[in-house]
């Protein structure tokens, strides 16, 4: 039987992994060296179903699942096999950030219930700020994968093996609560759906548990995948905690007291956004990482400032809160936190799409009409919009989504070919790197001739 000791790799933005023996998660020994590379996949461990801790550091895990050799689908089966729905409907792939979600251990009877615990869990996920502000920004597709069997692998004990489509199983790497898949089943899967940005796999399951595979796929080129049980009310918790790894590329904030290699991080500044080597002083001084936070009340409770512990380290490192959803479960992001989603969110996501063709010439019997989502934060605040006729602001029609060509008449009488463009701007006050800032707004363009 496999030891039920864990591998912890380092920080998350550590240039290397640590070459000692490295610690294991709370409440187990001293675990093996790491694995070398290329020995299965890298996961997230969540933390224990009734502690706080939202993760228990990583481990490397085969790429395939835990299953018997699959029965045959009957026709019926196989013809509800790999359907694909719109279940979150924002507007077009090429300009929304797309989240696939794929189900396993639903028969072909259970797949009503399938989408009925898809729609809920994003709806968990829009309930956790910036998603609820942002989540007009988002597609959410299902796939429908059949399983000859109800449940998954592991459940509610650990020798049972159940047949299903991705393969998914608990006890993964001997952690009861660590939610393993089929790496290649569930692509098969997502292939299938229009864009995939982000993965999601519901296990048929009331069972705690889950699983962070935050690498980008080599092949699909989606973020991430986050598997979670649909009747467990904690792991969308686990789910959401794993996107601020793979869309806000956030590092752990929680670490292990007690456990030997990780009392003193000694190592280089930490490239991602969220740990820090520098106490207030230093990182104010030299205007580094989220200095521009410092002071600032957080939602997640207290003030910004430098606090130690992060990274799995006790020391060495520093979190910008005490307690965001990076360390803690039920938790909302930290304000630094809230600002790196907001960039991965624009990542994948244009805030201005042409509803009248751009590739042809409008005429003065045209309107030339734009798409811009609504932001649904309890602020009220709405995107600025803007238009243009060949770089000059057309002030009054600030605010509108369309455009007659014939209200630009008078403009357009020397017959020449002019350029009507839109711009979308999103000045949230959520962001405050300059660089970040630039990056949410989009524009979209229209030759006009008469």
């Amino acid at each position: 039987m496999r030891s039920a000791r864990r591998r912890v790799i380092a920080a998350v933005g550590v240039a290397a992994a640590l070459a000692a023996a490295l610690a294991t998660a709370p409440g187990s020994a001293a675990a093996d060296p790491a694995p070398p590379s290329g020995a299965g996949v890298e996961v997230e461990i969540p933390g224990p179903e009734h502690g706080t801790a939202a993760g228990s550091g990583h481990t490397h895990v085969p790429q395939k699942g835990r299953d018997r050799t699959p029965s045959r689908l009957s026709a019926a089966e196989e013809d509800a096999d790999g359907e694909v729905t719109k279940l979150i409907d924002n507007g077009s792939t090429a300009d929304r950030l797309d989240i696939v979600v794929v189900g396993d251990g639903y028969t072909a009877a259970e797949l009503d219930q399938f989408h009925i615990d898809a729609k809920e869990k994003w709806a968990e996920v829009a309930a956790v700020e910036p998603y609820t502000t942002y989540q007009n920004l988002f597609n959410v597709w299902t796939v429908d994968a059949v399983s000859n069997q109800s449940g998954v692998s592991g459940d509610p004990g650990k020798d049972v093996v159940r047949d299903t489509a991705l393969g998914s199983y608990f006890w993964c790497d001997d952690t009861e609560r660590l939610l393993c898949i089929d790496q290649a089943k569930v692509d098969g899967y997502v292939a299938k759906a229009p864009e995939a940005d982000l993965v999601l796999v519901l296990a048929n399951s009331a069972k705690y548990g889950g699983a962070g595979y935050n690498e980008p796929s080599a092949t699909l080129g989606y973020e991430g995948i986050s598997t979670a049980s649909a009747g467990n009310d904690k792991s969308g918790q686990v789910a959401i905690h794993e996107t601020g790894h793979s869309l806000g590329k956030l590092a752990d904030e929680y670490f292990y007291p007690g456990y030997p290699g990780y009392e003193q991080y000694t190592g280089a500044e930490p490239d991602t956004f969220n740990i820090s080597t520098l106490a207030a002083g230093d990182m104010s001084g030299q205007r580094a990482k989220w200095y521009r936070w410092l002071g600032e009340e957080s939602p997640d409770g207290g003030t910004v400032g430098t606090y130690e512990g992060g990274g799995y380290y006790v020391k060495g490192l520093n979190r910008p809160t005490d307690s965001s959803l990076m360390r803690v479960l039920g938790k909302p992001f930290n304000l630094p936190g809230v600002e790196a989603m907001i960039a991965g969110f624009y990542r994948h996501a244009k805030i201005v799409t042409p509803v009248t063709p751009t590739e042809r010439s409008l005429r003065l019997r045209d309107t030339a009409k734009a798409a811009v989502p609504r932001l649904t934060g309890v602020d009220g605040r709405q995107l600025r919009i803007r238009w243009y006729l060949d770089g000059r602001e057309l002030k009054r029609f600030a605010g509108r989504t369309q455009v007659r060509v014939s209200d630009l008449a008078l403009q357009l009488i020397d017959q020449r070919p002019h350029t009507l463009s839109v711009t979308a701007q999103d000045r949230t006050p959520s962001v405050r790197d300059p660089k970040i800032a630039a990056t949410l707004k989009s524009s979209t363009s229209w030759k006009i001739r008469l």
